[in-house]
């Protein structure tokens, strides 16, 4: 942690995240059994230890972007559902800050900051995942709430979730100038989940709103403003996320070559090895570099920060896929084994491609912002 772009609470907040991880998290296949079950649980072990103040913004948290990125790094490292739960509940908690009123934001700040309640972000539907001006769930008035119905879909904390950040259109509105975000009760009326079983052990589903009662966050018509503010918000985390997952499976596989002999010595003998074990460290290292550098530039203001973010998504993202991929082949027949660490890395590592926008998505943003300033 040696790292300029870090200050010292930063470095004391990667050591209790790194603590709490090698007491709380080592027995990673647990979360496989009951992602929910276990989802809940370790939200409220992280309120218990202040981690969860890392991503609410002040004054009912410490958030800013190098303590996101730093968190969910260290979280990731151990079990990806630890830092899914810590997204989710700054996903949840950036958007009530951002937009919400000060009831609002003393009702539910709170209780997202203790891990009372886990908090959920809902975009996505069967036929608008990127494209969110094509959202069809709509929320109409009625008196002081509104009555949301449609289908969101691939929500994480889906059914276990206390609080949705729900994204809705007027019905009388098209494209995306008639989207807002909507507030919507775990325990509403009219709620229905359909969990959805994915590769990576995580509390994922579909929600059906029937009608479903919520109160509008900000202002009519800023809904697609704002889910890209708090996207973009956390996503030199998801950076950092990558580099997590990323570390654990070269951690992984160092032990694995130094072990193993084939041939009457380690595998870390072999020069074709060292090579891998190189590049894999040089590629963290690269990704680890610019997650930092992204939060940093969002914490000091600079206009060029979100390019930056996007840029260190993208990068950590797709980085990971290949360390994970090297470190299964490293580890041969071991690698394959269902349950096995690696095994697992490379389930979560190729969500990590998909979940928070597409690195598709995100180069699109990328070089067209490129291709307009040079223009």
């Amino acid at each position: 942690m040696n790292d300029p772009h870090l200050e010292a609470r930063h470095r004391d907040l990667a050591a209790r995240a790194r603590s709490f991880g090698e007491k709380q998290l080592r027995a990673a296949g647990r979360d496989e059994e009951d992602p929910g079950a276990r989802a809940r649980e370790i939200a409220g072990r992280l309120g218990e230890e202040g981690l969860l103040r890392a991503v609410v913004p002040p004054p009912f948290g410490e958030m800013d972007s190098r303590s996101v990125a730093v968190a969910r790094e260290t979280l990731a490292y151990f079990s990806l559902l630890a830092e899914s739960v810590l997204a989710a509940q700054g996903l949840a908690a950036q958007a009530v800050a951002g937009a919400g009123n000060e009831v609002q934001k003393d009702r539910w700040l709170p209780v997202l900051v203790s891990g009372e309640i886990l908090g959920a972000f809902a975009l996505a539907e069967p036929e608008s995942g990127s494209d969110l001006a094509s959202v069809r769930t709509v929320a109409e008035a009625e008196g002081a709430l509104w009555r949301l119905s449609g289908i969101k879909t691939w929500v994480t904390n889906a059914g276990v979730a206390g609080l949705y950040a729900v994204l809705a259109r007027n019905p009388e509105s098209q494209g995306s100038r008639g989207l807002s975000l909507f507030l919507v009760d775990g325990e509403a009326p009219n709620l229905a989940v359909r969990p959805i079983e994915a590769m990576a052990a995580l509390p994922v589903g579909e929600l059906e709103l029937d009608g479903v009662p919520g109160v509008r966050l900000g202002d009519e018509g800023a809904g697609r403003r704002l889910a890209r503010q708090v996207l973009e918000a956390l996503r030199p985390g998801a950076a950092g996320a990558a580099c997590g997952l990323a570390a654990r499976a070269l951690d992984e596989t160092l032990r694995h070559v130094l072990a193993r002999r084939q041939f009457g010595r380690p595998l870390a003998d072999f020069q074709s090895v060292r090579l891998e074990l190189a590049a894999m460290h040089a590629n963290l290292e690269a990704a680890r570099r610019l997650a930092r550098h992204a939060a940093w530039l969002a914490d000091v203001g600079a206009e060029e920060a979100p390019r930056a973010a996007t840029a260190a998504r993208l990068f950590a993202a797709e980085m990971a896929g290949r360390v994970v991929d090297r470190a299964v082949q490293l580890h041969g027949a071991q690698g394959l084994v269902r349950g096995s660490t690696v095994e697992r890395l490379f389930r979560e590592a190729r969500a990590l491609r998909i979940r928070e926008g597409t690195t598709e998505l995100l180069g699109l943003e990328l070089g067209q912002d490129l291709v307009k300033e040079s223009r």
